[in-house]
């Protein structure tokens, strides 16, 4: 859980109307996804299997350090692409995934996201994350409610036995594999059902619309969960590791997130432990 301290020191520090600010930086970073062409002819390798990046996941995240520097210059800049380091070095930081889902864009899959956080003291104090295929905009600030293009969302109340749940496969990690699909499995069986998408940062979200009831991923980065922490949880929802312990902003984790019953069923039921 949050410090509510941090969350008060923080809160009269932001700059008025920050919300709409990050927004309209998100809308221009989704502006550049719809305007690619021909995404699968400039892709390279970074470490890790399957872990690719276009020109365009640049393209986005060297306009989104352009325009959230001038929208609050004090705060450092942590974003995935272009030699990203996971220190967090200053009181206030923007984590950004410039394009979550970078596979789905290079297949013309259309599952993906810009995600922004402002962070301070190690603690998501804002988020956006913006799907510009679906043209939707999920946004909250702490003590302030989680939106979706501007009407209030919350979480579901289905315990896990009716749950819909999302998982990821760490694709980058491939050794993780049959950790994650046992967990997936163990899952499934006490689930509705199970879907994986391919957008972390989407899949997230779509547990603060009530649209899934549990999500979970052995591995993901800051800029992966950052945004979407915050809104999870001012919708109402949980999110930890895959026992329930907190998370570490600045860290890789294992990710659990999901509204209250589901999370302490999960938890309760071990199933993150049992492979």
């Amino acid at each position: 859980m949050y410090s509510e301290t941090i969350i008060k020191e923080s809160l009269g520090q932001l700059p008025e109307g920050i919300l709409a600010k990050m927004e309209q930086a998100a809308r221009h970073g989704g502006a550049i996804m719809l305007s690619a062409e021909n995404a699968d002819k400039d892709v390279h390798a970074k470490p890790g299997t399957a872990n690719y990046v276009t020109k365009y996941d640049s393209m986005v995240q060297r306009a989104m350090r352009e325009e959230l520097s001038g929208i609050f210059p004090q705060a450092g800049f942590l974003g995935e692409e272009d030699g990203a380091d996971v220190v967090g070095n200053a009181d206030w930081e923007w984590i950004v995934d410039p394009i979550d889902g970078t596979t789905n864009f290079i297949h013309r899959y259309h599952h993906s996201a810009v995600s922004i956080a402002l962070a301070y003291h190690r603690e998501s104090i804002a988020g956006v994350v913006y799907d510009p295929y679906a043209d939707e905009v999920y946004k909250a600030v702490r003590g302030e409610g989680a939106y979706l293009n501007d009407k209030p969302i919350h979480v579901s109340d289905l315990p896990l036995s009716s749950g819909l749940c999302g998982f990821g496969t760490s694709p980058y990690h491939r050794h993780l594999a049959d950790r994650t699909f046992e967990t997936a499995k163990q899952l499934f069986l006490h689930a509705a059902d199970i879907r994986r998408s391919g957008s972390a940062a989407k899949d997230l979200c779509d547990i603060a619309a009530g649209r899934l009831d549990l999500d979970f991923e052995i591995i993901l980065q800051p800029w992966d969960f950052a945004a979407a922490k915050v809104i999870i949880e001012e919708a109402g929802g949980c999110m930890g590791h895959l026992d329930g312990t907190p998370l570490d902003l600045y860290a890789p984790n294992e990710i659990l997130a999901a509204n209250p019953k589901c999370f302490e069923d999960f938890v309760r039921l071990g199933i993150g432990q049992k492979w």
